[in-house]
């Protein structure tokens, strides 16, 4: 079985958010998220319709969530479950270096959204 690594294949250049799918079925879907100085457009929400875990692998970023309003910048190690068809959006991540996200989507039968756990 191939090993793999998540800081591994990540382009010199990074004109646009990098977002690979590494596994998944039909109720869960795993990615690969890297960005650098790469936010949400002015304006733009996600609302999906699965709860999404994200954990922060490394850099820095910070997430803006509405309905409580709330901004959470994030470091290496922070990790939180956002529920299902709550907005959020990134408002910047670190210009500088990698900001290296994984992030789980899932359904409601796969388990609870719960609040953000770290520092």
């Amino acid at each position: 079985m191939p090993r793999h690594n998540l800081k591994d294949a990540i382009p010199a250049l990074l004109p646009e958010e990098l977002i690979q799918t590494l596994a998944g079925n039909g109720g869960v879907r795993i990615e690969r998220i890297v960005s650098r100085g790469h936010g949400s457009p002015a304006g733009f929400w996600y609302d999906q319709p699965e709860h999404e875990f994200v954990l922060l692998v490394a850099g820095a970023a910070e997430l803006e969530l509405a309905a409580p309003s709330e901004r959470l910048q994030l470091g290496p190690g922070d990790y939180l479950t956002i529920a299902a068809h709550r907005r959020h959006r990134v408002n910047w991540t670190h210009p500088d270096q990698d900001t290296l996200w994984l992030a789980v989507f899932f359904a409601d039968d796969s388990g609870p959204a719960s609040g953000r756990s770290g520092a």
